[in-house]
């Protein structure tokens, strides 16, 4: 970065300078890769906050004028032997803008207000090219086809990897396609319901969808099942006083201690309790 500054001063015939390309450079990656505030760095180096702001920005102009663009970076990747690059989109978020142009930086897929990049990367993962800054309402296809991404990549034989994101792009031939993504679920359609207010039978697998109440006719006989079991079964076991009216007397034919269901189910330990028929007594 300090060779960078120090030809572009050459260049442009700058005289003389507060401080020197070193340490321009280093004030500049403090700002850049440590967030490092600019009245910060001004006051620690005797200098004014608009003159590192300008800083910055002009090493920013000189490393982006170094970006390969879109054609070289794809040149390479086939002189190289390569024939498939990888695909994406971020968006770099930014403060949201006042008036009419808040709704050009807004993105509804990220819900957030930013600017939209797309870059390439080697099969390494290794970044090739980074595409210029879009309105974050813009899409990925869309910078894509600014970009005419699909063309380049026909003309070098290449082929692209992408994510869900970039589906319909490419609209050649599915012999050689030149932007390769994942395929799309299909989406469940709305239940049919009928006149009597049921779901046909082949409409939907078991265990998918709403649940519906059962009909009346679907409950089962309470003469039959378990629960009915089990109450004829304590029925039978029960002894003869057992029936007697409310306020009888308990006679000593019957035992001392009883044992008492919790809830209407076979008994197992965690259903019934002990009580003491003369604990009132």
């Amino acid at each position: 970065m300090a060779d960078l500054i120090r030809a572009h001063r050459r260049q442009i015939s700058s005289r003389w300078r507060k401080l020197d390309a070193g340490q321009t450079a280093l004030i500049v990656l403090a700002h850049l890769r440590n967030d490092e505030r600019v009245a910060d760095l001004a006051g620690g180096n005797a200098v004014s906050a608009s003159t590192v702001r300008r800083w910055v920005l002009e090493v920013l102009g000189l490393l982006a004028a170094r970006s390969p663009r879109l054609d070289r970076a794809l040149a390479k990747v086939a002189k190289d032997s390569g024939c498939v690059v990888l695909l994406d989109g971020t968006l770099m978020c930014t403060r949201r803008r006042s008036g009419r142009a808040n709704r050009k930086s807004y993105s509804g897929k990220h819900k957030a207000h930013g600017l939209l990049f797309l870059a390439l990367t080697d099969a390494k993962g290794r970044l090739l090219w980074i595409s210029s800054a879009r309105r974050g309402a813009c899409s990925e296809i869309m910078a894509a086809r600014y970009e005419k991404l699909c063309a380049r990549l026909r003309e070098l034989e290449l082929a692209a990897v992408a994510d869900l994101g970039f589906v319909g792009l490419d609209e050649g031939t599915e012999e050689q396609p030149a932007v390769i993504t994942g395929v799309q679920g299909e989406r469940r359609q709305a239940p049919v319901v009928t006149e009597g207010g049921r779901e046909p039978a082949g409409q939907q697998p078991a265990g998918a969808g709403r649940a519906r109440l059962r009909e009346p006719e679907d409950l089962p006989d309470p003469d039959q099942g378990a629960h009915a079991s089990a109450a004829r079964d304590r029925a039978d076991a029960s002894p003869a006083g057992a029936d007697a009216p409310p306020g009888g007397s308990v006679t000593g034919d019957l035992p001392a201690m009883i044992t008492v269901m919790n809830c209407a189910s076979t008994p197992t330990a965690h259903h019934t309790r002990t009580v003491d028929l003369y604990e009132s007594r």
